[in-house]
């Protein structure tokens, strides 16, 4: 009896751990399918659509980084000023200090009517905050400020310089299995005119890299009693053409003033021989037969 009552209780825990084991596994395959029929409606989502075939807003698209630019900035400042050459001194330390410098620079001393003429190239991300240094010297009367996109003639030049590097180096390459004189001389002329090409291309694109480090400044400084440089442009040119019409006809005038006694000294003896002339003449008589 008590071996019946052990087997029973044996068979009772195989019994057990073996459903366990199956509901397990049930829970296990019961996962993989829920895994599997996610997966499938995955693949089969329609793009712009969730798991349940709703609708989604379109995503926001991806911000692009602001493109890198060649640009060149020139500037005329006109400044006015109670001592020019203090002036002068002040606005090459400005260009100094930023890291420029004074490329030229054309002074006339004349007391109260001095000017000078400077140009300073200083950096480009410090150009306008030079300007507004100059400026701030004396009086500002004029400013003009203009930047020029030479990215485009950048990248062009790029390409046309390695294009022309990798030409040179095909023509090198040969020459240097060239085996008869004809070919040596041949492929030395026209290495020599694709070099000159590139040396060329090279020389522009340092123009454009220097002019695109450096802004170029140009900064008149004025005495209190110099007059305002001429503005340029259409009411500027018309100002001009009816100051000098005035003064033409003024100029006129005054020779016509000077001449006119000497005309009518002139014309008195002229008026009478005209009369004298034009007179009315008497016939003379006819002889008669």
């Amino acid at each position: 009896m008590t071996i019946t009552r052990t087997r029973l209780v044996a068979a009772a825990g195989v019994v057990l751990v073996l459903a366990t084991g199956c509901g397990s596994s049930g829970s296990g395959n019961s996962s993989a399918r829920t895994a599997d029929k996610a997966g499938g409606q995955a693949q089969g989502v329609v793009p712009g659509t969730d798991l349940n075939g709703k609708q989604q807003p379109p995503a926001a698209p991806a911000r692009l980084a602001p493109a890198n630019r060649s640009l060149i900035f020139t500037g005329t400042v006109t400044v006015r000023v109670s001592n020019v050459d203090d002036a002068a001194a002040k606005a090459g330390q400005r260009a100094t200090t930023a890291g420029g410098f004074v490329a030229g620079e054309d002074r006339t001393d004349d007391h109260d009517r001095s000017r000078a003429t400077l140009t300073v190239r200083v950096p480009s991300e410090r150009f306008a905050a030079v300007v507004d240094q100059i400026a701030a010297i004396g009086t500002a009367e004029s400013r003009k400020l203009s930047t020029e996109d030479v990215t485009d003639q950048v990248v062009d030049l790029d390409a046309r310089i390695s294009t022309g590097q990798a030409s040179v180096n095909r023509v090198r390459d040969l020459m240097g299995k060239a085996t008869t004189i004809s070919e040596i001389v041949s492929l030395e002329s026209e290495l020599s005119r694709r070099e000159a090409d590139l040396e060329s291309l090279k020389s522009r694109k340092a123009k454009l890299d220097d002019s695109t480090v450096l802004s170029t400044v140009t900064v008149t400084l004025l005495g209190p009693a110099v007059a305002v440089p001429p503005r340029s442009g259409f009411v500027a040119g018309l100002g001009a053409g009816w100051r000098a019409f005035v003064t033409s006809m003024q100029v006129l005038l005054t020779v016509l003033g000077a001449l006119l006694p000497w005309l009518v000294l002139a014309g008195v003896p002229a008026v009478a021989v005209l009369l004298y002339l034009r007179r009315p003449r008497r016939r003379e008589p006819e002889p008669t037969a």
